[in-house]
């Protein structure tokens, strides 16, 4: 088999040393040539500077040092605020769940804040924010539409009719009391036109014209004054006369309505400048109206059209941030022009533009311009702390060095002790690391210290204290990818590429990175397994199509067909085999990489990306799975088969109702294996009647009479075997699982191991777990629910295995605190809850505590943990009752 080889290196040892750093592949000199211009320097002078790890990013997010005490605290305003301030909270609750990297809750906070919003631009304002986080999911509002449902969030606002009008404005007078000096018609002359107003009712329109018509100016004595001067053409004066006795507006050009608006702007005439408003503000179709019209709006305080416009403006986010029209009415408004625009939602307003044009570039002066205006509308210490921590990390991504200085500092003054990261790292550009550590050291002895700040505190160190801080990172937060990366990168220092691919293997075995990936495909190098090497960039290439390695510089398509030419191709056949002992082997990433192969051949791609989407969704990859979703949609060999992965587009985003009429649809049209399975899910998710089970049973039976592969026929046994153990047939659902195993369906071990159970026979539930960790690569899950099997030593043993293998699964820590508990050893029982929680916002860790803190008499603090866990989940009954007692016992 052909070989890669490395540039001028002249060692065998020194070549897998390359190969296995972040930035490094064994390319022939000529072939890396053409990707990257500095590729060719000499190995033996490169590999330490190959070696470093980029340093993490300083994220501009709000990161609470406590995320547990903010949550609460959120939780008890709202309980007690006013409604207007409602929508704020939820968007403080969203950037915290942000931080936390929790975009589920992250999403249903900016969800309550929409609906909870209390003025119109909150309501705009949220909409617009809720349709630019789901902008990749316009076809889901379009299923929905055909399914005879919408989205309210996706559609511009109605809000005019919804604001109540001004009565006109009109001034009211006793005509006893009140007369009038002259006539009771006074012509207005404008050049050569003569307009005939009634004088009472055109004095009524303001104060100003009141005082004007019947005070003490020579006016209130003149038939005929003069306004040519007043710049109101003739037609927008008669249009004057006819509101002022009808109080409606005849139908007019935007140009004339827009000459009475500054008429009434003029003469203070509140209930005249309301209806141009209104009327204007259904003009607003385009971005260029908007543009026009807000420059109006903003110089004649016209809250009404700006808002319109603002509307139509945001909607078009993030295109509409490529505007320099846009981009300048957002960038110069004032503090006066803001609440024009956004009422009291100007920190909201520049919350979203700010996170938006992040998106689009960190570094730009928009973006910078936008936070810079976030800070100025921020009115309490929490929304400081976000705008200045943000705006800083952006500063110094700039290398505006002094400045993000002045802004970490100032947001680290306010309260958000994470901003520590950024003068820690400022202080080491300068050279003076020792005052790095000093930061870090007196923000760890002030507080419990987290993992971020050991993990920052290793950036300071080297050899054996470095190790021991990223250690010791990693033990208080198992989620930090950087500690993972840079013990591999050490141990291939010591040319030790199998243990650095057991480190990196850590990580990838619970949460898929794909600078990880990278590494890993790189260790694949170093040992010259290429098929490996071409697994993870097949699925790097899957999860992020355009992604580029070395450093940014080769885009990991081309290093793919290098790679494929040190590798014997496979048929067809060969890789459905592949996929079959792969998916068997629970290997998930494995068959990410052989589906991907399989796409570039003619197979069927709908039922190939469908088959993608399973694996992504397993692996917790739900934005990538959505998009494979979509693309078998889109690559669907029939109507029928369109039907079916529209129904999973629905059932996955919680459309399960919907979800069911497509595969009825589908099913109308043809019989088959899919959308039978469809169905079954979806009604066992929409429906909770006793009978249901019955119905499902049937549909998964009709599935399996139809025409399908191994892979799928296994799952729909799997299914069918669990409805059987719910209702108690435990021979029927033994069948299944025996059946579903003798095609290669490996979970079914699990099952059947429930049956065991069920029969009272623990050694052979015992047994068929283990037969599954055996067999599967990713065995976490297998390795808790063997636990259930087990006495109580080595139940302890598995569960510390899955906490090894998983620490974002819970279960282990509950039970290890219930056995803590039932032992009296209560601190140690809320210790292990507190380590958990410190790195995953669960609400059975937070509800358990909260009932360990009651237990003990911590009143404070299982009212705390209560209103934490109700941020998480609000509608958690045995959380609200838990909240309810602890509430009542609170001094």
């Amino acid at each position: 088999m052909r070989k890669l080889f490395f540039s001028e290196l002249s060692s065998c040892k020194e070549t897998k040393l390359h190969a296995a750093t972040h930035s490094w592949l064994p390319l022939d000199k000529g072939k890396l040539s053409k990707f990257t211009a500095n590729s060719s320097s000499s190995s033996s002078s490169s590999i330490e500077s190959l070696m470093k790890m980029p340093e993490p990013a300083v994220l501009p997010h709000f990161k609470p040092a406590d995320y547990v005490d903010i949550l609460a605290q959120i939780h008890e305003e709202l309980e007690y605020c006013p409604p207007d301030d409602k929508s704020c909270l939820y968007l403080l609750q969203f950037q915290v769940f942000r931080g936390l990297g929790e975009t589920k809750l992250s999403r249903r906070s900016l969800q309550a804040a929409w609906e909870k919003a209390s003025t119109i631009h909150e309501k705009l304002i949220f909409g617009a924010w809720l349709k630019y986080e789901k902008r990749g999911e316009q076809p889901i509002s379009d299923l929905l539409g055909s399914c005879g449902k919408c989205s309210q969030e996706f559609k511009l606002l109605d809000f005019v009719s919804q604001i109540s009008a001004d009565s006109h404005g009109m001034i009211s007078y006793d005509d006893e009391s009140d007369e009038f000096q002259g006539s009771s018609v006074v012509h207005l002359r404008i050049r050569d036109d003569m307009i005939a107003c009634d004088r009472r009712k055109l004095a009524a329109l303001s104060t100003p014209l009141y005082a004007m018509l019947n005070g003490g100016f020579r006016e209130s004595y003149l038939e005929v004054i003069d306004m040519s001067r007043n710049g109101i053409s003739p037609i927008g004066m008669r249009a004057i006369s006819k509101f002022s006795l009808s109080g409606r507006l005849p139908y007019l050009s935007a140009e004339a309505i827009l000459e009475m608006l500054d008429f009434a702007n003029k003469f203070c005439c509140k209930g005249l400048k309301d209806a141009c408003e209104r009327k204007l503000a259904s003009f607003v179709s385009s971005r260029q109206d908007a543009v026009d019209f807000m420059e109006c709006a903003i110089e004649l305080g016209c809250s009404i059209l700006a808002a319109s416009c603002l509307q139509v403006l945001l909607n078009e986010l993030p295109e509409c941030l490529n505007d320099e029209q846009v981009v300048r009415i957002f960038s110069s408004a004032n503090k006066q022009q803001r609440s024009t625009m956004a009422g009291n939602a100007s920190f909201s307003l520049y919350c979203l533009l700010s996170e938006v044009s992040m998106s689009i570039s960190a570094t730009s002066d928009v973006t910078i311009s936008f936070l810079e205006k976030l800070v100025d509308s921020a009115s309490d210490s929490r929304q400081k702390q976000l705008s200045l921590h943000q705006l800083a990390c952006m500063r110094l991504l700039r290398k505006d060095h002094t400045e993000a200085e002045r802004l970490f500092n100032a947001a680290f003054t306010a309260g958000h002790l994470y901003s520590v990261v950024g003068l820690a790292r400022l202080a080491s550009l300068r050279s003076n690391r020792h005052f790095s550590l000093k930061l870090l050291d007196s923000v760890m002895s002030s507080r419990w210290p987290l993992g971020w700040m050991y993990q920052e505190r290793a950036l300071y160190l080297d050899g054996d204290s470095k190790l021991e801080n990223l250690n010791k990172a990693t033990e208080l937060d198992p989620t930090l990818t950087y500690p993972y990366m840079v013990r591999a990168a050490s141990l291939m220092k010591r040319q030790s590429v199998e243990a650095a691919l057991m480190e990196i293997n850590r990580i990838l075995g619970f949460k898929l990175v794909l600078e990880c990936l990278e590494l890993r495909f790189c260790c694949y190098l170093a040992l010259e397994d290429y098929r490996a090497a071409l697994c993870d960039v097949q699925a790097i290439l899957t999860l992020a199509p355009d992604y580029r390695m070395i450093g940014g510089r080769v885009a990991a398509k081309q290093l793919r067909m290098l790679v494929m030419e040190n590798v014997e191709q496979w048929t067809t056949a060969d890789c459905w085999m592949q996929l079959y002992d792969r998916w068997s082997s629970v290997d998930d990433i494995g068959s990410l990489s052989v589906i991907y192969q399989m796409l570039e051949s003619d197979a069927a791609k709908g039922v190939l990306y469908f088959r993608q989407s399973l694996l992504l969704l397993r692996l917790n990859c739900p934005e990538a799975a959505m998009r494979s979703l979509q693309l078998a949609r889109e690559h669907a060999a029939s109507q029928h088969e369109r039907l079916v992965y529209e129904g999973w587009i629905l059932y996955d985003t919680g459309h399960c109702e919907e979800g069911l009429q497509k595969a009825e649809a589908s099913i109308a049209i043809q019989r088959s294996f899919e959308a039978f399975f469809l169905k079954a899910y979806a009604l066992a998710d929409s429906s909770l009647e006793p009978s249901t089970s019955a119905t499902v049973v049937s549909l998964l039976e009709d599935a399996l009479r139809c025409p399908s592969d191994r892979l799928r026929k296994g799952q729909a046994l799997n299914n069918l075997g669990s409805v059987y153990v719910d209702c108690g047939k435990l021979d029927l659902a033994a069948e299944c699982y025996i059946n579903a195993l003798k095609i290669g369906h490996t979970r079914a071990h699990q099952g059947l191991a429930r049956v065991h159970f069920l029969r009272n026979n623990r050694t052979g539930a015992f047994e068929e777990m283990t037969k599954l960790i055996e067999k599967a690569r990713s065995n976490a899950s297998a390795y808790e629910k063997r636990s259930e099997y087990c006495d109580r030593d080595l139940t302890k043993a598995d569960l510390q295995m899955v906490t090894k293998l998983d620490p974002l699964r819970v279960y282990p820590y509950r039970y290890r605190a219930a056995v803590l508990m039932d032992n009296h050893k209560e601190k140690d029982a809320i210790s292990e809850l507190t380590k958990a929680i410190a790195f995953k916002a669960d609400l059975n860790l937070l509800h358990l505590r909260a009932a360990f803190h009651e237990h003990v008499g911590d009143i404070s603090g299982a009212l705390r943990d209560c209103r934490a866990a109700l941020s998480v989940d609000p509608n958690h009954q045995e959380m609200l009752e838990l909240h309810h007692r602890v509430n009542s016992q609170e001094p």
